[in-house]
């Protein structure tokens, strides 16, 4: 019976987590649109991504400048899938560090905390494997890049207790 009822708590995590992902990386989507659209910022590319993971399958990890590596074919599509699972797998970690009880009163401290949290895998693993440099070193403008990381990921953030007073109005 506790195996049950542990099997059963686990979908609920997987579950709920994976919602407030999605809506998370929803709500950082939309605000990447506002920027392009308010403020003219390039959009990300996320056929990066795609080409990043299809080149670790070559065994290549890191990249002088992902932008000359070879392409990938389905990249975009690659890119965007993936994007979205690491969503999924924040949210399942933010539920899993802060319990269902957030799920019964969501607060957007918690939220917002671990967005600017995830921040360290764009700025600490990704652009130092695009050819980037830690934190955007080797761009023309580090500190800019490192400034549009960290709002995009409290608007994922903001997406997470978003997605927290959805489902407490909708459960």
């Amino acid at each position: 019976m506790i195996i049950l009822q542990e099997a059963e708590q686990m979908e609920e995590l997987w579950g709920y987590g994976a919602a407030l992902g999605t809506v998370a990386t929803i709500t950082m989507d939309g605000w990447e649109w506002a920027e392009a659209r308010l403020l003219g910022l390039p959009r990300r590319n996320y056929a990066m991504l795609g080409r990043w993971l299809g080149h670790m399958t070559r065994g290549t990890f890191l990249h002088d400048n992902i932008g000359q590596a070879a392409q990938i074919r389905g990249e975009a599509a690659l890119g965007q899938v993936a994007h979205y699972g690491v969503g999924v797998v924040f949210g399942i970690a933010f539920l899993t560090f802060t319990g269902f009880s957030w799920l019964a009163l969501p607060e957007p401290l918690a939220a917002l905390a671990f967005g600017a949290v995830t921040v360290v895998m764009p700025l600490c693993v990704m652009q130092p494997a695009f050819g980037f440099g830690i934190a955007a070193a080797n761009l023309p403008h580090p500190w800019a890049a490192r400034a549009r990381s960290l709002v995009g990921h409290l608007s994922f953030g903001l997406g997470l207790y978003l997605a927290g007073l959805l489902l407490r109005w909708i459960a």
